[in-house]
């Protein structure tokens, strides 16, 4: 299963989207490392890709030029104008566009996503993060769901009060990018994929619409409004970019807070000693984010010429997968990288990826993380699983690393 076969551009056996590889992919990873570091494999959509599992190697087709990220690849059936209208609108987001473009649109955009606005979240998301465990507490019984109840509400509610988005609209958020997300790696979808995608871009004309009309005091008015040396973001651009603030703006603190959450349970002395040295909340939420990150695959990116990596023969064109879980992983860079430790000192992972794609959201996401893990333990100290670990379902697909659901009792 695990032989090489990359120098004859022949694909392995390995299934990413088998139910066992999903529940525990890191022992297929460290195979991967140690015996065939830059993998072919073919994708559900039929396509063939490379993935790539070590640390330095990530790192560096992440920072390489020669790699680009893109929508469109170079098969001649795919053009931009090719794309339904409810797809071409929100394709030229900041994940999916060129190193210039993406350059541009992060300029324009840091001038309304501040640092200092995202610190000024910091007294809301706690207020949220009280008003969510008062409501568990509340309740008739001592179990509840930690996504359904806690992981996703908390996001969300954010995401919304910061773009100016009606609350009640929030479990349309999360039927859209569950479907979404594992529609990418699940050809099957397609069809309902293409029916949420359209239902979120008529969501969004509308919104846009009313904010153009009425501007308020939210990031989708200020985004409208940004301007630098002439330069604005073009109607198209406006589009993707809220479409991809509302799916990864909470997509990654969920899968986050669940995450970190499940590895606290599974290591009990490092949740006490989290619990007892509150102020290690910052170190933790980084060792959550190597061990078990809520990103399993970076955004894909292309070869823009033939490249010699790692003694393979990269074409112009093909298909690059960073294995962002399995970097995070290797023992080439970090001591004993299975092992959960909130007190660790070397601690670069690329959770986040790296480069000029660096993910915009990070801070907001790693706040958001700090506080709502800090207040569960300090709320619910007895919190603990109401399952067996072995019998929770992980999120379908190649994208997110997230729990289907997460019993827990307190």
């Amino acid at each position: 299963m695990f032989t090489n076969e990359n120098q004859g551009r022949s694909k392995s056996k390995v299934d990413f989207m088998d139910h066992s590889f999903i529940q525990q992919p890191f022992p297929v990873y460290e195979k991967l490392r140690a015996e065939e570091p830059v993998h072919r494999l073919l994708l559900p959509s039929g396509h063939a890709a490379w993935m790539v599992t070590r640390y330095e190697d990530a790192v560096n087709i992440l920072q390489d030029s020669r790699f680009v990220t893109g929508v469109l690849d170079n098969r001649n059936d795919e053009t931009e104008e090719s794309l339904p209208p409810h797809q071409a609108i929100i394709s030229r987001n900041l994940i999916s566009v060129g190193p210039e473009d993406h350059r541009r649109l992060r300029r324009l955009i840091q001038k309304a996503f501040t640092p200092r606005m995202i610190e000024r979240l910091r007294g809301r998301i706690v207020e949220i993060s009280d008003e969510l465990l008062d409501k568990i507490q509340a309740g008739n019984t001592r179990e509840f769901d930690l996504i359904e109840d806690y992981a996703f509400p908390l996001p969300i509610i954010v995401i919304c009060e910061m773009l100016g988005v009606p609350l009640k609209d929030q479990d349309k958020f999360r039927a859209w990018s569950n479907t979404i997300m594992e529609s990418v790696s699940n050809p099957q979808m397609n069809q309902e994929s293409d029916e949420v995608m359209k239902a979120f871009v008529n969501y969004l004309q509308e919104l846009i619409t009313q904010r153009r009309n009425h501007i308020q005091q939210d990031l989708i008015s200020d985004l409208i409004g940004i301007e630098e040396e002439g330069d604005k973001l073009t109607e198209q651009e406006l589009y993707a970019l809220v479409f991809v603030l509302i799916i990864a703006g909470h997509e990654t603190t969920v899968n986050l807070v669940g995450n970190g959450m499940l590895a606290l349970l599974e290591h009990p002395q490092q949740k006490q000693l989290l619990m007892d040295q509150p102020d290690l909340i910052q170190a933790a939420v980084e060792e959550v984010l190597r061990f078990n990150g809520p990103a399993e695959i970076s955004n894909v990116r292309w070869a823009a010429e033939n490249v010699d990596f790692q003694g393979i023969q990269i074409r112009q064109g093909d298909m690059m997968l960073i294995a962002l879980s399995s970097a995070n992983r290797d023992s080439s860079r970090y001591e004993n990288p299975d092992t959960f430790d909130i007190t660790r000192k070397v601690n670069d992972h690329i959770a986040f990826g790296k480069g000029i794609h660096y993910c915009l959201g990070a801070p907001l996401a790693r706040l958001e993380g700090e506080i709502a893990i800090n207040a569960l333990l300090q709320r619910l100290p007895e919190i603990r699983l109401n399952t067996d670990a072995e019998l929770l379902e992980w999120r379908p697909g190649m994208i997110i690393r997230g729990l289907k659901a997460f019993p827990v009792v307190y």
